[in-house]
């Protein structure tokens, strides 16, 4: 039997690898298991990190086949699974200081599996190429082709300039309390003209199914929830970054739990994106019950 001491060792790493190929931190945990159970029954391994990471990638590979056809079916806008913040990121997916922000990720989704792969594997992860090649039994001058066609599609979703910590965190809590508010005139000073809205409901909870495109529509948005859900109350939890975008973790009308990401360009508000699928926030609501046990013994607030 492998020794398990150097899986864990390799753990973080393949959890973050399975997560950015996949999308979904839960079938991420199941990958890396699928992969535990492999190293468990294999001999002596000479090079864990490599041997880990090819199974991990080609069991991500085979999962992208079946994931594609039921996103296909999938009610709505479909988002990848929040991560937030340094520390919450750190929590569930090791170390993601890869730049590789929700935007970015939404973007490695238009690519082919063996795109993606080939991309995470040589630009984010550092393998070599005759290893990938290994690994996706292709050559490497195919792999070198498909990571740069991939190369080609992240710089284009990539902004111009790095937005600074404490603005977006500045702008992530002028939003919420515009949205909240249903304020025009600071939702008109913060949004983007071809702004875009994205919400993931899964189909699970209510969202609007279709990207809303255009500041007027989105301000018409904003003042009939306002409106219809005057006496309802919003909550802040907690304004963090998620998948490396500024925005705020809420419990919204009906008691919704929501993950609220902002893509923000030369200081406006180009891309929202919601998540509202319970499915998809289960480790989100399971830290927050956490700090909410930990707030109680203490008796002090869990927010940040």
């Amino acid at each position: 039997m492998a020794d398990a001491t150097a899986f864990e060792a390799e753990r973080p790493r393949l959890l973050r690898l399975a997560y950015r190929m996949t999308g979904s931190f839960a079938e991420a945990e199941d990958v890396v298991q699928d992969a535990w159970l492999r190293w468990a029954r294999a001999d002596a391994v000479a090079v864990p990190a490599a041997w880990l990471t090819r199974v991990v990638t080609r069991l991500c590979l085979d999962h992208l086949k079946s994931a594609r056809v039921r996103r296909e079916t999938y009610v709505g806008a479909w988002l990848p699974e929040p991560l937030l913040g340094a520390a919450g990121a750190e929590d569930v997916a090791g170390d993601v200081s890869d730049d590789l922000t929700l935007t970015l990720m939404l973007a490695l989704e238009r690519l082919s599996p063996l795109e993606r792969a080939a991309f995470l594997l040589h630009d984010v992860f550092d393998v070599a190429l005759p290893a990938i090649a290994e690994t996706l039994d292709r050559t490497p001058a195919t792999v070198r082709q498909l990571a740069a066609r991939a190369r080609r599609h992240v710089a284009e979703a990539r902004p111009r300039y790095p937005l600074d910590p404490a603005e977006g965190t500045r702008i992530a809590g002028a939003f919420f309390a515009a949205a909240r508010d249903g304020d025009a005139a600071a939702l008109s000073a913060l949004l983007a003209q071809d702004v875009a809205i994205h919400a993931d409901g899964g189909g699970r909870v209510p969202a609007f199914r279709n990207v809303i495109r255009g500041i007027d529509r989105a301000l018409r948005l904003f003042a009939g929830l306002r409106r219809k859900y005057r006496d309802a109350p919003v909550a802040l939890l907690r304004l963090t970054t998620i998948d490396g975008l500024p925005g705020y973790v809420s419990r919204e009308r009906g008691g919704v739990l929501q993950t609220t990401a902002l893509d923000v360009r030369d200081g406006r508000i180009a891309a929202i994106y919601i998540v509202r699928n319970p499915d998809k926030l289960r480790h989100v609501a399971a830290a927050f019950r956490q700090t909410a046990g930990m707030s109680g013994k203490n008796g002090a607030a869990g927010e940040d």
